[in-house]
């Protein structure tokens, strides 16, 4: 597993474009209400990924520059946002977008933040952001309390995860948010939710940049004990794999020297 936060996931494309979730439409609306996001803004998503967060921006009509460093990701993005006439993949990091000055209105990240060198980039976002932009952090949270299903993922995750505890959502920590908003951010909830059978459960899993792949020693007894968590708790052949969307918002006011 690299350590290297932009090649991570270069061995999970596959698995990330097909089971990884999208982000609910109750982004938008509160964006809509509490920003004014309107149709015109433009939106840098960084580490955009393979494109589920910029999709949710590009079918609101808005200009987004995709910027994602991990040349895999970025070529299943452009495979996956074919379609939409309004983005622009670019090769570029949090820290490093090679975005202009004052270029856009909201820079939006989507499961990416905690990648970030925090201080780096907010230096890069304050530079590309217009006056009375907005930085938005989105995640879909595992809703680890969910049911019993979600609860045995959760000891599954624990028991075979690599280096687990030490990647397990380190950006969502109220002082990391806290340190970077200057202690000025909001924060909103929304219900996800995906349904897998076993494979698509299967591939989820294999999404997860801890998790061992098929060539780890583990791998064979991890997706044994993944079917008997399934067994346990499918219904008519299905799961319902649970999440909390949580999104920060707020602007980037001077950090006091």
């Amino acid at each position: 597993m690299s350590e290297d936060p932009t090649r991570r996931f270069s061995r999970r494309v596959e698995y990330y474009v097909k089971y990884r979730p999208g982000y609910p439409e109750a982004v938008l609306t509160c964006l809509q209400r509490e920003c004014g996001l309107t149709k015109t803004a433009v939106i840098a998503d960084i580490g955009s990924g393979t494109g589920l967060l910029t999709r949710l921006f590009l079918q609101h009509g808005n200009p987004v520059y995709a910027i994602e460093p991990n040349d895999e990701m970025r070529r299943a993005s452009e495979q996956f946002l074919a379609k939409f006439p309004n983005v622009t993949i670019v090769n570029g990091r949090a820290e490093a977008t090679t975005l202009p000055d004052q270029s856009v209105d909201f820079i939006t990240a989507g499961q990416a933040f905690h990648w970030f060198d925090h201080k780096a980039a907010r230096q890069e976002f304050q530079r590309i952001l217009r006056p009375g932009g907005f930085v938005v952090l989105v995640w879909n949270s595992r809703h680890e309390g969910a049911s019993p299903f979600m609860q045995a993922l959760e000891a599954f995750n624990r028991h075979y995860g690599q280096n687990y505890q030490r990647v397990r959502e380190p950006g969502r920590r109220k002082d990391a948010l806290a340190a970077f908003f200057n202690g000025r951010f909001q924060v909103r909830e929304f219900s996800n939710e995906q349904i897998f059978d076993f494979e698509g459960l299967k591939g989820r899993k294999l999404s997860a940049s801890y998790i061992p792949l098929p060539d780890h020693p583990d791998y064979p007894a991890m997706i044994e004990n993944l079917k008997q968590i399934f067994d346990r708790y499918q219904e008519n052949g299905f799961v319902r794999f649970q999440y909390i969307t949580r999104l920060f918002y707020g602007q980037l006011s001077p950090v006091p020297s």
